[in-house]
């Protein structure tokens, strides 16, 4: 095949030609994690697409091709009887977390939902993830849905390849300097669905608290939901220690999972995940990348364990970590009015007026800070975020929409205050039941998930056991043992007289 590739354990192609994601799925492949079947369309079939404004030549025949091998596969029929569903979704060589379309449950047909309904004995199910699907292309596409599902296939990629010309998408790769021209791979598996019953459901894990670095899996799940209620932040999620409770074989396979999956990588890892009738799929899997006193403390439990060399824990961390380690947080002492307390989501202290539309940050951020408030971010909000010092949402976790994007920005953030509602008619929020006018200073703590009126006080952290361990580490390295040097120039010179001996 020319513009595809099985999504299986043999694939030799690079990030650059499959993207992140299928690379990742084939690493779980390899490790004997359980993923759904399926293939990757190539990011040259998006940067021909993007070039010449159609599908290339032939990919037509071949994804006609690949889903026959998926009906051979799963023993199901791409619109016909028992029912073969697919996911489709973007997969860029460099992670851009929600900035692209996905669209889910493709190939239900009327004939074929009821079909699914039969099946299942699960007829709301089945009739809601049809409508989802529908619902889905109709606003990411804007026009009629074809009849066929080989048809509804080849739209969906073409709207997943030109989201990556989406503004929202535009704007992230310019704030993380990102080319242009890389072009999505797009990711077509069979679908699970986490939807179907009470036994299914979706959620993302970390193998360690990625606010702290503890090693204890961390995350959130939904009961009966698709990944995309996660993500969206529309739905309440609950911890990921509810699944131990509710479905204790699930949570033992995807422990076992992050377990494996963090000792391959020699990192910690991040995971989306999804269960169907008490059968879990991994979906993705990436290293953590965490920042700040996360970073440091992965870096020095992992040399501790042996999983890493103390020269690569030095290098892992830079002294832009360490500055964020300090993190500030809000004096608890201090006499302040607490607005609310949520989940905080990215450790840090933000103040500035709040702003409730994407619109309002963008012209308030010329005359100073703001806080982007809003009931929950999509991807849509990415230029409010851009300008925004923090961010505030009344729903959403974790691995919400603005969560995973303000990690990203290291920008702090606390969300799912649930307390919180944004009026978009006066451009005025209620907390708690208290009224605040667009423009009121406020004042977020992304590591507590305090909400402050006014500026609040703040305390500056230190260096703790994990930061005084890796500091002696790089001493050792560069034998200067950081007399009248501040923490970051220590790690910077270890780093420095360890990249002059690496291998050239």
């Amino acid at each position: 095949m020319k513009w595809i590739r099985p999504l299986d354990a043999d694939i030799a192609e690079s990030a650059d030609l499959v993207g992140a994601k299928a690379r990742g799925l084939v690493e779980l492949h390899r490790l004997g994690l359980p993923v759904p079947a399926g293939f990757v369309v190539t990011t040259e079939a998006c940067r021909a697409f993007l070039r010449d404004g159609h599908l290339p030549a032939g990919l037509g025949d071949e994804l006609e091709s690949a889903m026959a091998l998926l009906e051979k596969a799963t023993g199901r029929r791409f619109g016909g009887r028992p029912p073969l569903a697919v996911s489709v979704r973007s997969g860029a060589s460099v992670s851009m977390p929600g900035m692209m379309d996905t669209i889910l449950n493709l190939g239900l047909t009327a004939e074929n939902t009821a079909a699914l309904a039969a099946e299942t004995d699960e007829a709301h199910f089945a009739l809601e993830s049809r409508l989802r699907f529908e619902h889905a292309l109709r606003e990411l596409h804007g026009c009629a849905i074809p009849n066929t599902p080989a048809e509804q296939l080849k739209l969906a990629v073409e709207t997943v390849f030109a989201s990556w010309r989406s503004p929202r998408a535009r704007t992230y790769r310019e704030l993380h300097a990102i080319d242009h021209d890389l072009g999505t791979a797009v990711i077509v598996q069979v679908m699970v669905f986490g939807n179907r019953n009470e036994r299914s459901g979706t959620g993302v894990a970390f193998s360690r608290n990625p606010s702290t670095g503890e090693p204890t899996a961390f995350g959130e799940v939904l009961f009966a939901h698709q990944g995309e209620d996660v993500v969206a932040g529309t739905s309440a999620t609950l911890p990921l220690d509810d699944l131990a409770t509710r479905q204790p074989e699930v949570w033992k396979v995807l422990a076992d999972a992050l377990e494996r999956a963090e000792t391959h990588y020699r990192d910690a890892v991040y995971v989306e995940f999804t269960f169907e009738a008490g059968k879990l799929w991994l979906l993705q899997v990436r290293p953590g990348r965490f920042t700040g006193a996360a970073a440091v403390r992965v870096a020095v439990d992992l040399a501790g364990a042996g999983r890493i060399a103390r020269e690569e824990a030095v290098l892992r961390v830079s002294p832009r970590n360490l500055d964020h380690a300090r993190t500030p947080r809000i004096d608890p002492s201090a006499d302040t009015v607490v607005l609310g307390r949520a989940i905080g989501a990215c450790p840090g202290v933000a103040t500035g007026r709040l702003a409730t539309t994407t619109e309002a940050a963008i012209r308030m951020s010329s005359d100073g800070a703001v806080i982007l408030v809003r009931p929950e971010t999509s991807p849509n909000d990415m230029n409010g975020l851009a300008v925004a010092a923090g961010i505030l949402t009344a729903r959403g976790g974790p691995a919400s929409h603005a969560a995973v994007v303000a990690r990203a920005m290291n920008k702090p953030a606390v969300v799912g205050l649930g307390t919180l509602t944004v009026e978009d008619t006066n451009a005025a929020v209620t907390i708690n039941g208290r009224a605040l006018d667009e423009g009121t200073l406020i004042t977020i703590d992304g590591s507590s998930g305090e909400v402050v009126l006014g500026r609040a006080p703040l305390l500056i952290g230190g260096a703790d056991e994990y930061t005084e361990q890796l500091l002696g580490w790089a001493d050792d390295l560069s034998g200067d043992h950081g007399t009248g040097r501040g923490a970051a120039e220590r790690l910077d010179a270890a780093r420095s007289a360890l990249q002059r001996n690496l291998p050239r």
